[in-house]
């Protein structure tokens, strides 16, 4: 640099100044954007393996998956079989004098059902009915019949239950009267 003159030097000092703005623009304005996209295309290939790998997964198990998918439609099935369906009123009635046989208790009135949505869970895709039952029971009858009949149907259940003395003419009867509400599931209409 000391043989060249301070013009030249100038000039040279200028030329690499310039070389270096426009390797770096250059650098800023076309390597890196690329940079970005090859990043990008990267990350979009990482995904779609990754999809891939699950299709393939499902793929090599979609045998599996059937079976499951028959084993709980069969078990959905089996639990909906005795919820309440068809007549509403009907099913209440013969449901209720069916299960009462083997059991000492009068239910000579049963309620009307009415048919709402189920309170049970938010979304629910079931509806419910709920009618009245009223009769007269002994005591120890009264808590084996309740606990058979949420047993046996475990998609219903009794509440509002109203135990008194049984109104009779003899009064050491140990009799009771009762009043009570039973909610249930229906079925849902195949569509």
């Amino acid at each position: 640099m000391k043989r060249l003159s301070r013009e030249k030097r100038n000039q040279l000092i200028t030329v690499i100044l310039v070389t270096l703005a426009i390797l770096t623009l250059i650098g800023f304005g076309l390597i890196r954007p690329q940079y970005d996209s090859l990043s990008a295309i990267a990350k979009a290939r990482k995904v779609a393996d990754t999809k891939l790998q699950s299709i393939k997964h499902a793929i090599t198990n979609s045998e599996a998956i059937a079976n499951e998918w028959n084993e709980t439609s069969y078990a959905l099935a089996l639990a909906e079989e005795d919820m309440a369906s068809g007549d509403l009123y009907s099913w209440t009635y013969d449901t209720l004098r069916h299960f009462k046989q083997s059991y000492r208790v009068e239910i000579p009135e049963v309620g009307h059902p009415t048919i709402g949505e189920s309170d049970l869970l938010p979304s629910f895709p079931y509806k419910q009915i709920q009618f009245a039952i009223n009769g007269t029971v002994y005591y120890h009858d009264l808590g084996k019949f309740i606990a058979d009949f949420e047993n046996s149907f475990p998609h219903s259940r009794m509440v509002h239950l109203v135990v008194e003395p049984a109104p009779s003419p003899d009064s050491n009867s140990e009799k009771l009267s009762f009043r009570m509400e039973i909610i249930t599931l229906v079925k849902p209409n195949p569509s």
